[in-house]
């Protein structure tokens, strides 16, 4: 089992600010095919999970390039510049080198 973990678990931040939430798995997450398996999803309030990054660094459609995924192997970091309100939620790195996925961090944003 690939265990996934993310810091920090709760982070204020005020709009216009930038935010940085780091994710490390407990084994490289990349696979014999060249991809590494690690995406970014944020469930905000009363809402589905959406995804924001795929494949470490790829923005979904849609996604604001404010979003911008990075890392490699086991360590991961999902920075947000320019943070607003609209971006406040709960955000999962989620790993499908092995599937079902590992879960795991919160985000606050403070207006």
């Amino acid at each position: 089992e690939i265990v996934m973990t993310q810091t920090p678990l709760s982070l204020p931040v005020t709009p216009g600010e930038s935010a940085s939430i780091s994710c490390r798995s407990s084994q490289s997450l990349l696979h014999t095919d060249g991809k590494t398996y690690l995406n970014w999803y944020l469930q905000k309030p009363g809402q589905s999970p959406q995804l924001l990054i795929y494949l470490v660094s790829n923005r979904f459609s849609g996604v604001p390039d404010r979003f911008i995924g990075s890392g490699s192997g086991t360590d991961f970091t999902l920075k947000i510049s320019r943070v607003e309100a609209e971006d406040v939620g709960v955000y999962y790195c989620m790993q499908c080198l092995q599937c079902p996925p590992t879960l795991e961090t919160s985000l606050y944003t403070r207006v």
